[in-house]
């Protein structure tokens, strides 16, 4: 394996032994380690519980590292030649993981399917919308569903789309669940109906611990100036919200003569 894809170079090659617990539990941390990184306590915990093969709730807060537990789901799921599965709410957003799970995966093992199409379907690590997911559930009698990463899980109580993220959650009783949210209130009830249905115990990692603090300002300068305040501040990378597709594409053609960025980067 190439370096572009530093999880796959950890996997066993063709032939080989999978990993044993123990020892995809140590080339995972030894990767983070070697990425300059430390894992905090709460996602320390939920690894710990995905090795115990229970099913986790991990409610910490935005910035807290959630995508790094499901990364360890991943890689735990393709040590073991098994297929995961990620479920987030936005397309722009699966497009988005598609791509950071390529880098670390390499592009051979990963695949996407959103209303627009599919690259990939087949491959052991799959990117899709919730809704997606649900159809899979219910089309396919006996699905090949390992493991389900369930991002911005807090939608299984939006009235409207829910059913997309409480379908599989009754239909695809062999997997393994991550279900992870800034904002879950209690979820016994769920906890208890999936232990009866799959026949694994449900582990809660909650936290309040934000390891990067939220500061709240408020400014009349124009966009633009406030961006390259900012960047110079060094308090980059800054995340802009808009409400629509079109209104984002706006947005980012009105700063393409901000000055934080070379015209390459733009």
């Amino acid at each position: 394996m190439t370096t572009e894809a530093p999880l796959a170079a950890l996997l066993p090659a063709p032939g080989e032994p999978p990993l044993d617990d123990a020892q995809v539990l140590d080339r995972f941390v030894s990767w983070v380690s070697s990425s300059g990184l430390s894992l905090y306590p709460a996602q320390e915990e939920a690894i710990l519980e995905l090795l115990e093969g229970r099913h986790v709730v991990l409610a910490t807060p935005t910035g807290s590292g959630k995508s790094m537990v499901a990364n360890f789901l991943h890689f735990q799921c393709m040590s073991r030649g098994e297929r995961s599965f990620y479920t987030c709410p936005i397309k722009a957003l699966v497009n988005e993981k598609f791509f950071d799970l390529c880098r670390l995966f390499g592009p051979e093992n990963v695949g996407m399917m959103t209303g627009d199409g599919a690259v990939n379907r087949d491959a052991p690590i799959v990117c899709c919308t919730a809704e997606i997911l649900m159809n899979v559930a219910l089309r396919e009698a006996n699905p090949r569903v390992d493991a389900v990463v369930m991002d911005e899980f807090h939608y299984y109580g939006d009235r409207e789309r829910g059913v997309a993220w409480q379908v599989p959650l009754l239909l695809l009783e062999k997997a393994r669940f991550l279900l992870m949210s800034a904002t879950l209130d209690d979820v016994g009830v769920i906890a208890e109906g999936l232990a009866a249905l799959t026949g694994r115990k449900l582990a809660e990692v909650r936290s309040d611990d934000r390891p990067v603090p939220l500061e709240f300002i408020w400014q009349e300068t124009p966009l633009h100036e406030t961006i390259e305040e900012l960047v110079s501040a060094g308090r980059a990378p800054v995340y802009l919200v808009n409400f629509t597709q079109r209104a984002a594409a706006e947005q980012a053609q009105n700063l393409m003569s901000a000055k934080f960025s070379s015209r390459e980067e733009k």
